[in-house]
């Protein structure tokens, strides 16, 4: 037996394939909401890429009050650094939209390309991961907070204590992890 050769396809999954098989149990209405916040998601990465590109190359949007032109216009303005990973061990680290810091001064901004809720914590996460990273005690600086989503932006400026309880939080849940990964032999 030959089996053909589909190499355009190779590491790539279909929407309705074998490793996915939850469609199975889907109705219409199911199956194209899904569908829906896949391609939604697609999208969303797709805007990150593309606003991560005009950054970097220092290329402002037309002035307008439109999500992606806010978020885009404003790193531009600030001098931010575009998708910077931030780490503190394997267990916990995670990605910027945009970031700086400055003048002891710590700005992080979060591009939200969908309709949904959002949560500040994920914005103080970035912000505990950047104060263990780079040894910066969250009472000793300032910090703000910018979500853009729906043609918006959302301030904040959460309290030193409360990006200080994070930072505890990863500590303590990274140092558990590490003990389950020598339990298991992992």
């Amino acid at each position: 037996m030959h089996f053909n050769d589909h190499w355009k396809l190779k590491d790539k999954h279909a929407f309705l394939g074998a490793s996915q098989c939850s469609w199975l149990n889907y109705d219409e209405e199911r199956l194209i909401t899904v569908y829906q916040n896949m391609m939604a998601k697609e999208r969303g990465t797709r805007l990150h890429a593309f606003a991560a590109e005009c950054i970097s190359l220092n290329q402002k949007l037309p002035r307008s009050n439109k999500t992606l032109n806010l978020y885009v216009n404003d790193a531009i303005g600030y001098h931010m650094t575009p998708e910077q990973i931030l780490y503190y061990s394997d267990n916990c680290f995670g990605t910027a939209d945009a970031i700086l810091f400055k003048n002891n001064f710590l700005r992080i901004h979060d591009l939200k390309t969908g309709v949904g809720k959002t949560h500040i914590e994920q914005l103080e996460i970035y912000a505990a991961l950047f104060c263990l990273e780079y040894k910066f005690d969250p009472e000793k600086i300032g910090i703000e907070l910018r979500i853009y989503q729906n043609d918006e932006v959302r301030i904040y400026q959460p309290l030193p204590e409360e990006i200080r309880s994070i930072m505890n939080q990863i500590i303590e849940f990274d140092k558990i992890i590490e003990k389950v990964k020598i339990r298991e032999g992992l």
